[in-house]
């Protein structure tokens, strides 16, 4: 059985390999966007109630696809990758979300983790940087994988971002301050325990690029010190400049039909 698994899911090399805005990678996003759109027009005009089970069964698809993925890594890559231990921003908002869904100390920051999970997955559907650096097929088990999942959390992002009765605005801002920088220290913490050598276990991580910057502009020296309140910043100014439109797209539309 697990040689069939294995045949099944393993990366494969040679022939078609995926690259960023290749044809295929394009096809990928457009998919994504696709279905994001043709689910905004499905809940728009339903009631708040449809909108909320929508929102929530996509937070358990994109956390079941998660959690699974640990279950399926053993077959496809011979080995539990442990970089995805929710320390990276996409994967811990997508724990987050999922919690903000059913916890309900957490409600309070579920527009906040939903405003982040959207910038961050968006982000890597455009650039899978940990994709590509395995040059694989396509249609193989981590590039269907991964870009499904962090579509999911896109389409998860939009709908309640669009369609949650707390509509985004700078009220209560310090909220967002908390999401981003608590993710922040989150990943800072992941990276100091998980960083080490101990026997056969010999690892350096860079979970939320807390440690290295993945262009290299810093020094490595000195990146430890920067990186942390360089992400904590421009994060806060994307999600000013997105509560921003919304603002204004809010504004002019009352105006509209004050007129």
């Amino acid at each position: 059985m697990y040689a069939w698994l294995h045949d099944l899911l393993c990366d494969r090399k040679g022939g078609t390999v995926f690259t960023c805005f290749s044809a295929w990678h394009f096809v990928y996003i457009a998919a994504a966007l696709l279905a994001v759109l043709l689910l905004c027009l499905f809940l728009k005009g339903r009631d708040l109630q449809i909108r909320r089970k929508t929102a929530t069964i996509l937070a358990g698809v994109a956390f079941g696809l998660y959690v699974a993925d640990f279950f399926l890594m053993p077959f496809a890559y011979e080995a539990i990758d442990i970089e995805k231990l929710p320390f990276h921003i996409c994967t811990a908002t997508c724990v987050a979300c999922f919690l903000s869904r059913h916890v309900r100390a957490l409600g309070r920051f579920r527009v906040p983790f939903a405003l982040l999970g959207l910038i961050s997955n968006l982000v890597y559907l455009i650039y899978p940087a940990g994709v590509m650096w395995h040059g694989v097929h396509p249609l193989c088990y981590r590039v269907v994988q991964t870009l499904l999942f962090h579509a999911v959390m896109t389409a998860y992002g939009a709908v309640t971002l669009l369609f949650d009765e707390e509509k985004l605005s700078f009220k209560g801002f310090w909220r967002h301050v908390v999401t981003v920088a608590g993710m922040t220290v989150w990943a800072l913490l992941g990276n100091l325990l998980y960083e080490g050598a101990a026997g056969t276990y010999d690892h350096a991580f860079n979970w939320f690029f807390v440690r290295q910057d993945p262009f290299g502009l810093f020094d490595p020296a000195v990146a430890p010190w920067v990186m942390p309140f360089l992400n904590t910043t421009l994060f806060l100014l994307v999600e000013v400049l997105i509560i921003g439109i919304a603002c204004s797209v809010r504004s002019c539309r009352k105006k509209t039909r004050s007129a």
